[in-house]
């Protein structure tokens, strides 16, 4: 840790110093320089900015040519992005929480999004203060920009790159993507294969100290997972009708086909003795998404008023077909058990929505929408017990259950903004959404939900420019999280006959209200910003009915307080780019429901430091590094974790041929651990990823084409982010 701080402050320090230097003894005029980003005559090489903070809070994050681009997948791509936190399964943005997903302004679902080509990627932008025509799902949004168009002609990207890990073992992704256009019809496909290994690894330990009931439990899961196939899949037609007007057509999907295998041990300690479980799960899990994606995008006047109509069918088919072998010493006695579990998951989501931007005057827009949706969702979980000595299977009802749930949405926003003077703008919204669903799940006796709801969120963002150098703005922004359907679904995820993972129907959506002033003063970007939630989504690891067991549920809090700040700057010399960035957040969460055990409140370091080293007509050497430290919360205790990554990368054959060779995560310091203490049990863990791996990728630009007529857009809801 100390390292790690050394690290930052010197890089800091001494990119501080160079760049004043070069600031000092340069002869070329600003203003050429500001250009050179934009104009293929200038003749001075200078990289571009990583990253570019705007006034009202956003900022874009270049990936192209970038350490960014030989990510393996945009989860990974994620993860290396300032200010953005991956982990656990989530998506977040410090300060803001979990973030949303958008494609070229069009709201995606995770699976839609695992499958876009990184080498397709141009920019990202993180936006922590989203207007009203954002959907009210997230309390940040994070929009993945594609490069630009080409000619008509073909342009297509082939990449192979290899994975090893001494953690994990070995992985291949293959990734193609091809584009063909010719007069006013485009065509664009793309697949992607993940083939190898992959492990994940959890160590547990719960505690209960009363001595009248002291019961510590030491478990380890160990998912050591095999990619028989994880492929994604997708093709596109679009016709255009003018340079004002297109029509687009688009299938995509992904198939994600698991084995491999979980083991699963427990040491469990009591007053009446020790017993072990160990228990080895087979995988056989199978995992098909489809979508079907209709749209219209048309300009309507002169002044670039616009209008988007579009509709999306998905579907996701998934079945779990696991063998289970369970062996136990319990008061020194062996037991041996087989058990099967199947489940057969569907859910479907049928989306519509309407867009229209219209362009009052030069610096005045009046945006507006409406979206409707119904997402339909049905499993069934079968588990079978039997004994090793006769390997009669017989059907667990307690384990075992049916779930059913239907839900429809409807919403409309608008969102106005316009300007006073030259120095002051501004933009106010609002979005209402009404919510009904039903809901039936066989898990612990028949259980029936049904309820309806309206929500309205108010939205405001001002700007003052007082100057070139000084830039100002206020912003408040509501949002809603909706639990993961699988959250709200009560099967049974099996581990070992004391522990298991179960969604929880009672869980209620989590409400935020941000509030965020920040300012630019000349390249620095400033923001100090307070957050307030209201039954913010948890989990623990919570007791059950026997004395030994615990489930994992989603859960929610009563209420949750944060105050974070921050401090970043770009530097761009000749051959040296660096973006920095440190933070601190302060959160305090608070329950009375759950018998958590409170305990401090101290404040979370985040350090951030991405640099790019340019040998010119030789090679560009990446060096990324972050530090997310300690953090103190009330209810819970996270530890510290970094990354440091270095990279080398040469092109060849006049940039057709790109290879790339990457150390990530050097040091095998990115493992999500952490304490809590919930109903008299003291609760420590501690996750490790396939992170620390090393990567040759081979990229290969081939076809005639300079700019690609298609523009395929696409309407996707929140609602299928929850599918995951």
């Amino acid at each position: 840790m100390r390292f790690l701080i050394s690290v930052f402050i010197f890089i800091y320090l001494f990119l501080s110093s160079v760049a004043i230097k070069a600031q000092t003894t340069k002869t070329t005029p600003e203003k050429v320089t500001d250009q050179n980003n934009e104009l293929n005559e200038v003749v001075i090489k200078r990289q571009a900015s990583l990253v570019k903070y705007s006034a009202n809070g956003t900022i874009d994050v270049n990936v192209a040519n970038t350490v960014l681009s030989t990510s393996s997948s945009v989860n990974e791509l994620l993860s290396r992005v300032p200010n953005v936190v991956v982990a656990e399964g989530q998506i977040s943005v410090l300060g803001k929480g979990e973030a949303i997903i958008y494609l070229n302004g069009i709201l995606i679902n995770y699976e839609r999004f695992a499958a876009i080509p990184v080498s397709q990627i141009l920019k990202i932008e993180v936006i922590s203060n989203p207007s009203s025509k954002y959907d009210a799902e997230g309390k940040a949004v994070i929009n993945i920009i594609t490069k630009p168009n080409i000619e008509n002609g073909i342009m297509g990207t082939a990449s192979q790159q290899v994975t090893v890990s001494k953690f994990a073992g070995t992985s291949t992704n293959t990734l193609l993507d091809f584009n063909y256009t010719k007069g006013k019809f485009s065509f664009i496909t793309n697949y992607g294969l993940q083939l190898g290994k992959g492990r994940e690894l959890l160590y547990t330990t719960r505690t209960r100290p009363n001595p009248d009931e002291f019961v510590r439990s030491e478990l380890t899961t160990d998912w050591k997972r095999q990619f028989n196939n994880y492929s994604n899949f997708g093709i596109g037609l679009q016709y255009t009708f003018s340079p004002k007007n297109y029509i687009s057509l688009a299938y995509s999907g992904n198939i994600e086909d698991l084995g491999g295998v979980v083991e699963s041990r427990n040491s469990i300690t009591n007053n009446t003795g020790k017993s072990f479980y160990a228990t080895d799960i087979a995988k056989n899990d199978v995992l098909l998404n489809q979508f079907i994606n209709l749209n219209y995008n048309a300009i309507t006047d002169s002044k670039g008023s616009s209008l988007f109509i579009g509709t999306q069918y998905s579907n996701y088919n998934g079945t779990v077909n696991d063998f289970i072998n369970e062996n136990s010493v319990v008061d020194e006695t062996d037991g041996e058990r087989y058990l099967k579990n199947k489940v057969g998951n569907t859910i479907n989501i049928i989306s519509l929505q309407a867009d229209y931007s219209r362009k009052i005057g030069e610096n005045t827009k009046l945006e507006t929408g409406a979206k409707f949706s119904n997402a339909t969702i049905k499993s069934g979980t079968d588990f079978l017990i039997a004994d090793a000595s006769d390997m009669n299977f017989e059907f667990d009802d307690e384990l075992s259950s049916d779930f059913k749930y239907e839900e429809k949405i409807s919403a409309a926003y608008f969102n106005y903004g316009s300007s006073i003077g030259e120095k002051f703008n501004f933009s106010v919204g609002a979005r209402g959404e009404f919510t009904k669903y039903d809901l039936y799940t066989s898990a612990n006796g028949i259980q029936k939900f049904d309820k309806s709801y309206g929500t309205f969120f108010p939205n405001m963002l001002l700007n003052m420019d007082f100057s070139e150098d000084l830039k100002t703005h206020f912003s408040f922004v509501s949002r809603i999280t909706r639990p993961r359907y699988q959250a709200l679904n009560p099967f049974v995820v099996y581990q070992d006959p004391f522990t298991t993972i179960e969604g929880n129907p009672n869980l209620l959506p989590e409400k935020v209200y941000a509030f965020e002033i920040g300012a630019m003063y000349k390249k620095f970007d400033f923001k100090v910003g307070y957050t307030h939630k209201t039954d913010p989504i948890s989990a623990a690891a919570l007791r059950g009915n026997t004395p030994n067991s615990y489930i994992l549920r989603s859960l929610n809090l009563e209420k949750e307080h944060t105050f974070f700040t921050s401090l970043s700057k770009s530097f761009n010399v000749k051959w040296w780019n660096s973006t920095n960035t440190v933070s601190m957040n302060l959160t305090k969460s608070i329950d009375n429901a759950y018998s958590y055990a409170l305990g401090a409140v101290k404040p979370q370091i985040y350090l951030y430091s991405n640099n790019t080293f340019t040998i010119p007509d030789l090679f560009k050497i990446q060096l990324l590094a972050w530090y997310l430290g300690e953090k103190s919360y009330g209810l819970r205790h996270d530890n510290s974790r970094s990354i440091v990554t270095l990279g080398i990368e040469r092109n060849f054959f006049k940039d057709a041929l790109k290879l790339n060779f990457t150390a990530n995560d050097i040091f095998h310091d990115f493992m999500v651990s952490g304490d809590y203490e919930v109903g008299q049990t003291e609760i420590y863990y501690h996750r490790t990823y396939t992170t620390n791996y090393f990567k040759l990728i081979a990229t290969y630009n081939f076809g005639n084409s300079k700019k690609s007529n298609y523009k395929k857009t696409e309407i996707e809801q929140s609602e299928n982010n929850r599918a995951r």
